[in-house]
């Protein structure tokens, strides 16, 4: 199974079936798996990472449409190993999330994510495949009307109330 899989590169991916935060839901009723899914555009695209090996699927469709649906993947998201590098960006700053506020992008309202997700091949009880796992991302929100208004970072640690 040890093939050299390479790192998938998306830009203006979207994401969809989003929970960062790992709370329990229909598809993780115990609650502690964080993920989300990329939709994968591009139906070629799709197909050679199926030769891959990668786990693509397909999204439902109502039978009486013609057009061909669109392919998804899920994405784990794990820090316990090598954490990734998840970034929420703004048009200020950009902010490395951990653990503890990766959380916060599943109800954000988002205008762009990048993304380059990394393979991990398995092999268990004589099936084999391979999970895909966020390296990093930058998520992109969109600002409110007042953000630019209350946006405090000049300020030195010394400016700061109850700091």
């Amino acid at each position: 199974m040890a093939k050299n899989i390479e790192n998938i590169k998306i830009e203006n991916a979207r994401i969809v079936f989003r929970n960062l935060s790992g709370k329990p839901d229909k598809f993780n009723s115990q609650g502690g798996k964080r993920s989300f899914s990329v939709v994968i555009e591009d139906p070629e695209f799709a197909n050679e990472l199926k030769r891959e090996g990668w786990n693509i699927k397909q999204f439902n469709q109502s039978p009486d449409s013609d057009e061909e649906p669109a392919h998804f993947i899920s994405v784990k998201v794990s820090y316990n190993n090598i954490p990734p590098h998840i970034y929420l960006c703004t048009s200020k700053n950009k902010t490395l999330l951990n653990e503890d506020t990766v959380g916060q992008l599943d109800y954000a309202e988002i205008s762009n994510v990048d993304i380059v997700i990394t393979p991990y091949q398995y092999e268990m009880n004589g099936r084999s495949g391979i999970s895909a796992y966020v390296k990093t991302m930058y998520v992109t929100v969109v600002e409110d009307e007042f953000a630019s208004k209350y946006e405090y970072d000049d300020l030195d640690d010394e400016e700061i109330p109850f700091v």
